[in-house]
């Protein structure tokens, strides 16, 4: 038995090196069946033994996995990712900083990775498609709205408060886990909102399949003789080829309006592909960037000669020499690396209520039976050899999340606040007496909460193994 299971992972370990050679952003080989096997299938513990042989051979910190380390005490390759994030211990910093590795079974990965929704991938059920965030304590407020959604085609926009849900009318941050299982994780559910006007909607949805739209709106602007473009970009996952579409559409209509500066919203933009965060880099960075470096992807000593560096390819004919982020604790992964790749070349400001997520680190998807396992694998780093931001990237102007505001609306703090510097060289009303931002204690605790259930990823480029 020993010898079979042996076998099967020196087969899955070949598959998974043959696959990176032919796939930039997605490996999609399936291991065979253990040899022998006559019905054809995998042991549990064959595919955890897999799982625990490529960690100790891809994970940025294998070297810190302890030789005793043992998959039987796990019950999947979910939980063995789980577990060896404590061997994370990374120079500078006192406790672990691997938050992020993770397993995932192929079908719900390929509808996520697809810009599905996700909820009950095997059964097909989806999701509402909307997400909250606290405003205040007791004030539940929907922060994000997916266009093509239940929820949109219900009429919910971002903005509108929460007041109760299944009648439960505790909407504070001591009740998240029940808002976060009644959000996202449910398949039904009755919801009672508060628009704007203070007019109140019952709504009972159910949850369904759709297709996200990464590229929420994207508009310019006309201010004090200004031209500004806002572009919300929600996710670097998705079509690849459909997104890039998008930017290309975005930025020909923002040379075509003669735009002098543009606010790039990522908030809630939790990443995906490197491949989208170099291509939105190449659209943002100035024309005197081009064949200049703009990252360098490094692994660990075992597989160093797979380091690979990206040059700037300026697309579009938009060139800045600044550029506004609006971002928040949802800011995570492939946006951080968007973010950090212009740092050097441009000056680069970052809007709203708190520091980035924090995740300078990425990983693909690497096969192991129905299940793809997200060791992270590497980490990037920018011309100036920065990339350890594992406490986040600060913000140049700590401004409150308007969550009372839909998409675009001029008076929403954080754009309100952009454009106020764009056109005035102050970020606040009266620059001089006003205080920044604080959440309180319960709202961020709540937040925080809430955000942890969006996944954060970086997924690399494959093309050097």
């Amino acid at each position: 038995m020993q010898n079979l299971r042996l076998l099967f992972i020196v087969s899955i370990s070949a598959l998974f090196l043959s696959a990176c050679k032919k796939n930039r952003d997605i490996i999609a080989a399936t291991p065979p069946p253990a040899a022998g096997n006559s019905a054809g299938t995998v042991s549990s513990l064959q595919i955890k033994d897999s799982v625990l042989l490529l960690a100790k051979d891809i994970y940025l910190w294998n070297t810190q996995i302890p030789s005793g380390f043992s998959v039987q005490n796990y019950s999947d390759p979910a939980a063995i990712m789980t577990a060896i994030r404590p061997y994370s211990i990374e120079q500078g910093f006192s406790t672990a900083v691997d938050k992020w590795s993770f397993a995932m079974k192929k079908a719900e990965w390929d509808q996520m990775s697809g810009g599905t929704s996700t909820l009950g991938a095997t059964t097909g059920n989806g999701d509402f498609g909307f997400s909250v965030f606290f405003k205040a304590e007791g004030d539940l407020r929907v922060r994000l709205v997916e266009p093509n959604s239940p929820a949109a085609l219900a009429g919910v926009h971002r903005s509108w408060r929460v007041i109760s849900i299944n009648g439960n009318s505790n909407m504070t941050a001591a009740n998240s886990s029940f808002i976060i299982n009644a959000t996202s994780n449910s398949t039904s559910g009755a919801f009672t909102f508060q628009k704007p006007d203070g007019a109140s909607i019952a709504l009972n949805l159910n949850a369904a399949n759709y297709t996200k739209k990464p590229v929420y709106m994207d508009t310019v602007y006309q201010v004090n003789g200004k031209k500004i473009g806002y572009l919300v970009f929600n996710s670097f996952l998705g079509n690849i080829n459909n997104i890039n579409s998008e930017f290309q559409r975005v930025f020909n209509r923002f040379a075509n309006a003669q735009v002098t500066d543009v606010v790039v919203d990522l908030r809630y933009n939790g990443g995906g592909y490197v491949s989208l965060a170099e291509q939105l880099s190449n659209y943002l960075v100035r024309s005197s960037a081009n064949g200049s470096l703009m990252m360098t992807q490094i692994y660990n000593n075992q597989n160093s000669q797979n380091n690979e560096v990206t040059n700037f390819r300026k697309a579009g004919s938009v060139s800045l020499d600044d550029i506004y982020f609006i971002v928040g604790r949802g800011t995570a992964s492939a946006s951080e690396l968007l973010i950090n790749n212009l740092k050097p070349y441009m000056d680069v400001k970052l809007i709203g209520p708190t520091p980035t997520h924090g995740k300078p680190v990425g990983f693909f998807p690497i096969p192991v039976g129905d299940w793809y396992i997200f060791p992270v694998s590497f980490r990037t780093t920018n011309k100036n050899g920065e990339g350890n931001y594992f406490n986040g990237m600060p913000v140049n102007a700590q401004i409150a999340d308007g969550l009372d505001k839909d998409w675009g609306d001029v008076n929403e703090t954080s754009l309100a606040s952009a454009i106020r510097n764009i056109t005035t060289g102050n970020y606040f009303v009266n620059f001089a007496g006003e205080p920044a931002y604080q959440e309180t204690l319960p709202v961020s605790l709540g937040n925080e909460k809430l955000n942890e259930s969006s996944l954060k990823v970086t997924i690399g480029n494959l093309k050097n193994f």
